[in-house]
């Protein structure tokens, strides 16, 4: 049985649950860093490195600029992970909490429902820290625009229309949250749930504190995480790619056609490029850092929730 401090209403809950989901987000994105600024540099089509493919690209970064500059960007990725990765795995058990009362604990929509609204509040709250994050990881050595975190909130404020400009983007952004954190959360609560019904000797061990008693092994925990990012970013990655475009358009010049609307972008970036030079650009990067991401992401989660005393199980 979980202890009486897992009451998703009490204020002990939920601040165990904040620690615990932004701590998974600071773990998997560090993880993953390198290979982030990659998918950035290579979905906005950096003109110093538009022609090199992904390992090369990495390469070049440490050659040209340093080892410490695969990691550019990353302290603006940390103030942003830990609130947004908090809020995501938090607001999701409420929202799966709801959706039990509303249609039941087993319903594969609520699933995903509960999945998409929590990406969606979250990338809400969070989005103008995505936007600087974006702006500093796609500078290179020599031409950089912003020095930081603030001067970075603070001209784009100034020159490009106001809290707006913060949130150029945010349209393609939570379009494609909606699938992708849907996706996520139903993929890795299903295929927890088979591994806890269907194979507990070789993928749980027992745990008293628990619903079920079960608690998921740590290898176990990242094979499902693993799977359910992979088929999430799939469906999700062109708007992905229309965000980053969006969000770095007015930075270089003669790309200033990419900041109108979403719509647009899409259009614009499959007329010039095609689908797997532009909508899918950088897929294969972002295979690489989104599997690791969030199998660290949700195991993380649960493992931090396991030390706090939290309940990882779920019925049977």
């Amino acid at each position: 049985m979980a202890a009486d401090t897992n009451s998703k209403y009490s204020v002990d809950y939920i601040l165990k649950s904040l620690l615990a989901g932004g701590v998974a987000g600071m773990c998997s994105k560090t993880t993953v860093a390198p290979l982030d600024r990659a998918k950035i540099l290579l979905q906005a089509h950096q003109q110093q490195y538009k022609h090199l493919g992904v390992i090369s690209l990495l390469r070049a970064i440490v050659r040209n600029e340093s080892f410490i500059a695969l990691y550019k960007g990353n302290g603006a990725q940390m103030v942003r992970i830990f609130p947004y990765a908090a809020i995501q795995f938090t607001s999701f058990e409420f929202y799966k909490q709801a959706s039990s009362i509303l249609l039941g604990s087993k319903s594969h929509v609520g699933k995903f429902i509960s999945g998409s609204l929590a990406g969606v509040t979250a990338v809400t709250l969070t989005y103008p820290l995505d936007m600087v994050r974006a702006r500093l990881a796609f500078q290179v050595t020599g031409s950089h625009v912003y020095t930081g975190i603030v001067h970075t909130v603070t001209s784009i404020l100034k020159s490009e229309g106001g809290v707006r400009g913060l949130y150029r983007g945010y349209t393609p952004t939570i379009m494609g949250m909606i699938p992708y954190a849907g996706l996520s959360f139903y993929c890795f609560e299903s295929l927890k749930y088979f591994c806890l019904a269907f194979l507990p000797k070789w993928t749980a061990k027992p745990c008293s504190q628990n619903t079920g008693g079960l608690v998921l092994m740590l290898p176990a925990k990242l094979l499902c995480g693993g799977f359910a990012g992979a088929i999430a970013q799939s469906v999700a990655y062109p708007l992905d790619v229309a965000r980053r475009r969006m969000q770095l358009s007015l930075m270089v010049q003669g790309q200033e056609r990419f900041s109108k609307n979403w719509f647009s972008t899409l259009v614009l970036i499959f007329k010039e490029d095609g689908v797997t030079k532009g909508l899918y650009r950088g897929l294969t990067v972002n295979y690489l850092r989104v599997v690791p991401m969030v199998a660290v992401s949700f195991s993380a989660n649960e493992v931090m929730k396991q030390l706090l005393k939290l309940d990882t199980g779920m019925s049977i």
